[in-house]
């Protein structure tokens, strides 16, 4: 049953059942084939993320010392994208309840050590568009707060399938991964995806990039 944390923020424990999860799995690793996780780097100080990355779909975020962005092409490679996941897609569909498709999948790889510090969701021009993350892999804790970075924050433990939608009032919401729990007894009962190491997390998000436009109170059109 789905949990509404605060306004906007959403949690689906569960979403994703076992066969659904291992269908992901090997969807992502067709698009880890395709697009090799790299490590991306912080603007300026070009400091290292702890966690690997890649992405599916017509645009991409990169961070590098140029800044954070998104764009249509693998950073090191050149090449496209690949298409998003079918499995993601029809999570979207059913949990975004937005007229538009997402534009960006970005693939986070988390080892038993990685993190991911409080930030805002805020690179894209439409923020009408929820955010939408599914978890695949070992628990992890996910943090929460406000549009503030020193407001007061919660925490959640998101499992393997668990969906979360970040939209209308928490769409920019500060939020973070603080930690991941490896150990045995608390890892979902799928096998891990050869891509993860043992005691790794694997986190989709979808995103819409561009705005959309149209008139009040009518579904938006993707923009050209």
């Amino acid at each position: 049953m789905a949990t509404e944390l605060a306004p906007g923020l959403i949690h689906h424990p569960g979403y994703l059942d076992p066969a659904d999860r291992l269908r992901l799995a090997d969807e992502v690793a067709a698009v880890l084939e395709a697009a090799p996780p790299y490590v991306p780097r912080m603007p300026r100080t070009e400091k290292p993320f702890s966690v690997r990355m890649s992405n599916a779909g017509p645009l991409g975020w990169i961070s590098d010392r140029d800044g954070y962005r998104y764009q249509p092409t693998h950073p090191e490679t050149g090449r496209p994208w690949p298409a998003i996941p079918s499995t993601a897609l029809a999570a979207w569909d059913e949990l975004a309840r937005y007229p538009a498709p997402p534009e960006a999948c970005l693939i986070n790889l988390y080892d038993p050590a990685a993190r991911m510090g409080l930030h805002q969701d805020k690179d894209e021009a439409d923020f009408a568009a929820p955010v939408v993350s599914l978890s695949l892999g070992a628990p992890a804790l996910f943090r929460y707060g406000g549009l503030r970075r020193g407001d007061p924050t919660r925490s959640i433990r998101l499992l393997a399938g668990d969906a979360v939608v970040i939209g209308g009032a928490a769409r920019l919401i500060f939020h973070g991964i603080d930690r991941l729990y490896p150990s045995a007894d608390l890892l979902a009962e799928d096998p891990l995806p050869g891509f993860l190491p043992a005691g790794g997390r694997c986190n989709l998000t979808l995103r819409r990039v561009r705005a959309t436009i149209g008139r009040a109170g009518e579904p938006g059109l993707p923009m050209s």
